[in-house]
């Protein structure tokens, strides 16, 4: 293969039903959704290489090759010199809320160990793409709160007085780390960028119950070990404006060992380049965008990526629309 071979490439959706799904997907997206899923559609994994779920690529030579394949065969040409081995290092969703999803929290290494029983450490970014009037994003504990008497207060009204919450806007970002409490309220649109991990410990699920009609399970000892009081820094990460004129770049995770998110701004096109070290993910936020270079035009979506690998070089983003465009950059 040489470095010609490889070019930006799209994946087929994974969509998830769940009971708190919502119907902005397809509202403010405008996706095709199954039609004959038993639970409303709640999460789109738009990059996942996992045991049970794996993306398939969807356009070009490599299409109808998973995201595992790829990384098996092309570790350095499609992820760079940063990826340290094993499957891609991130999962990125849509997280489509029609109803409040449960308080949980994810550990980080040192909790997993603890833990055991397979647990793998998960950080993660919110970006809202949109969000209803009256949605709410909880983060973080309010000073002065000690984990046991927040868990004993867990299943009980009292346990709202112990959380920080938002009023988000689209171009919000949240800097979720494991350790932090939290939870995604109803009408919330948004990215999330994270690692690969499917762990999540439930603390409280606001008394609802399961299709089956009972409860679903709780994790009071695990979250216990992964609740992290130390993380009293605002999740919310200073916000964005659109450019006066010309492109605007701002960081939105920068200082983080897994993964580097950059919120772009375009009027107009914009010129970049992967240089060996790491893959960039492009994410079309409010407009559809063009991804140009080496003689191929990808077209994305509003709300949807693709995945430039590590050794493309030079390529350009070019705005489909007039309006102020929002593209979140992802790398290692």
């Amino acid at each position: 293969m040489t470095q010609n071979t490889f070019y930006p490439l799209l994946f087929q959706p994974y969509y998830k039903p769940v009971m708190w799904g919502g119907g902005n997907l397809a509202k403010v997206l405008h996706r095709e959704l199954p039609a004959d899923a038993a639970e409303p559609i709640g999460e789109a994994w738009e990059l996942c290489d996992r045991e049970d779920v794996q993306s398939v690529v969807l356009n070009g030579a490599f299409s109808g090759k998973t995201i595992t394949e790829l990384v098996q065969d092309y570790p350095a040409e499609l992820l760079g010199s940063k990826f340290k081995g094993g499957r891609f290092p991130l999962l990125i969703k849509i997280i489509d809320a029609g109803q409040k999803l449960s308080l949980q929290v994810h550990p980080d290494e040192t909790s997993c160990e603890v833990i055991g029983n397979g647990a793998q450490p998960k950080t993660e970014m919110w970006y809202i793409i949109h969000a209803d009037p009256g949605a709410k994003i909880i983060a973080g504990l309010q000073p002065g709160v000690e984990t046991e008497h927040f868990l004993e207060q867990a299943s009980s009204a009292e346990c709202e007085k112990s959380l920080v919450v938002y009023d988000p806007k689209p171009g919000d970002a949240y800097f979720i780390k494991a350790g932090l409490v939290h939870a995604i309220g109803a009408g919330n649109l948004l990215l999330e960028v994270q690692q690969n991990s499917d762990t999540t410990y439930r603390i409280s699920d606001w008394g609802r119950v399961g299709t089956d009609g009972k409860p679903r399970q709780l994790h009071i000892e695990e979250s216990r070990k992964s609740i992290n009081l130390s993380l009293t820094e605002s999740p919310l990460v200073p916000r964005a404006e659109d450019p006066a004129d010309g492109n605007c770049k701002y960081p939105v995770i920068g200082n983080c060992p897994f993964f580097h998110v950059e919120d772009l701004r375009l009027a107009g096109a914009w010129d970049d380049a992967s240089d060996g070290t790491s893959f960039h993910l492009i994410t079309a936020v409010n407009a559809p965008v063009k991804i140009c270079g080496k003689e191929t035009v990808t077209e994305l979506s509003a709300g949807t990526s693709c995945l430039i690998p590590a050794c493309y070089g030079a390529y350009r983003i070019e705005p489909v629309t007039s309006t102020v465009t929002t593209v979140i950059k992802t790398t290692l």
